[in-house]
């Protein structure tokens, strides 16, 4: 019985798969006769449309194009940016049948009520307010249905393409495109495990208990109603740290806020056993008591000691023009499987560098954009140095420009780096 029960689900699964990969392709071919019937319309927003049709993993591909300008050309980062609004939420009778599967028939003895309208509602899963029997009041995150299989099989897709790909276009060095697909495949599927979650969120709350740090706080989590698909937390007040007025009422110094939040995170990159990774303005809070509040752990970083060295040695070495210093730092943070020529590899940075600035007299005018042009343009004379920067440098690149869109909000006379009370000595030992 248990065999027959076993292959009834393999074979459910394996149609499923089927038709999810059908669905894909069928949405591609539909994306390719709508441009060649039309190419009046932009190929950015093409191809978002069909990310959005195509649903969760692609939605959450489309958000990492949208927040990462150092990456992506300007074009496809701006089309993006409807990937970042909430998507349309399920029903909560839907959303009930996952806290049921994973707290049992009986959760609502935990609960004194919950609220069936959400939050928020994301591509991986939906956020309502509840209240504890004891009063407390609760977030609940809670994955949408079938997610994490819609990964694997999207994932199995984008692997098949990206090798293929790579066998049709001998210019792409080996396993480039294949390797930066796992990393994002890794990446989502961590996310769809909210006991990971908790443990990042215990781990930061221990790093912040452990520094003394009073003013940045993290959710409490609820263990006994938090599984692999429901994470139940403290429920915060306050708003976005992009939220000018609100930030200014809840805390008058504007630039004591940015100075603590920046520290603080600044800190943990050698002092925590994990980083928050995706502080864009919806998980860093004003909260109404002044604190800072940094929710959702479910993308988080881990930053090796080499890494972090040649991540100091880069930021010396940049305003120095020091470029063999240059070199070598990338050298080490990326990875590469053969011996590269550091002063080849110097010689086109500065060749790189000097172009650029010869185009842009006005380059600090928009930093975010001479960033982006500087970043992607540099992965590519690393690429054809046979280096390849690793999603750590990713992540860290996206988290710098959080923070310098912060500045220029609240704070638009400091500067990230020169400021004294930012004391990033005190972080980088």
């Amino acid at each position: 019985m248990a065999d027959r029960l076993t292959i009834k689900k393999s074979v459910q699964t394996s149609l499923s798969s089927a038709r999810r990969i059908g669905h894909t392709t069928f949405s591609l071919q539909k994306a390719g006769l709508r441009w060649l019937r039309d190419r009046e319309q932009p190929v950015p927003e093409l191809l978002r449309d069909t990310m959005e049709e195509l649903g969760s993993t692609y939605i959450k591909l489309g958000q990492l194009i949208a927040s990462s300008p150092s990456i992506f050309p300007p074009d496809y980062v701006e089309a993006f940016q409807s990937c970042l609004d909430q998507t349309t939420p399920l029903p909560f009778k839907t959303i009930e049948k996952v806290i049921k599967q994973e707290l049992g028939k009986d959760y609502r003895r935990l609960f004194r009520s919950i609220d069936p309208e959400p939050l928020a509602s994301a591509s991986i899963a939906q956020v309502h307010a509840a209240e504890f029997m004891n009063g407390d009041s609760v977030v609940i995150k809670v994955q949408k249905p079938g997610v994490e299989r819609i990964l694997e099989t999207d994932f199995q897709f984008l692997g098949f393409s990206a090798k293929l790909t790579e066998r049709l276009n001998k210019k792409i060095p080996e396993s480039a495109i294949t390797d930066m697909v796992e990393e994002i495949r890794n990446g989502m599927l961590d996310e769809c495990d909210f006991l990971k979650e908790a443990q990042n969120i215990h781990a930061y709350h221990n790093f912040l208990r452990e520094a003394e740090i009073t003013d940045v706080v993290v959710p409490k989590v609820y263990l006994k109603a938090t599984k692999k698909r429901v994470l139940t937390m403290e429920r915060f007040y306050g708003a976005p740290l992009s939220d000018i007025e609100k930030v200014k009422r809840y805390a008058p110094d504007s630039e004591a806020v940015l100075i603590s939040a920046l520290n603080t995170w600044f800190s943990s990159l050698t002092q925590c056993q994990i980083y928050h990774a995706d502080l864009h303005a919806g998980n860093v809070m004003i909260l109404e008591d002044g604190r800072i509040g940094f929710i959702d752990f479910g993308i988080v970083g881990k930053i090796s000691k080499p890494t972090w060295e040649a991540l100091i040695a880069l930021t010396v070495s940049i305003p120095q023009k020091d470029y063999l210093s240059i070199a070598n730092s990338l050298i080490t943070i990326g990875a590469t499987n053969k011996d590269v020529n550091a002063h080849a590899f110097a010689n086109d940075i500065e060749r790189l560098v000097n172009a650029i600035m010869s185009d842009n007299d006005d380059e600090f005018d928009n930093p975010d954009q001479f960033l982006q042009q500087v970043t992607v343009k540099l992965s590519e004379v690393a690429q054809k140095h046979g280096v390849r920067f690793p999603r750590e440098f990713t992540l860290l690149i996206k988290q710098f420009l959080y923070f310098d869109r912060y500045i220029r909000l609240l704070a638009p006379e400091l500067e990230m780096f020169d400021d004294e009370r930012i004391l990033l000595g005190d972080s980088l030992h």
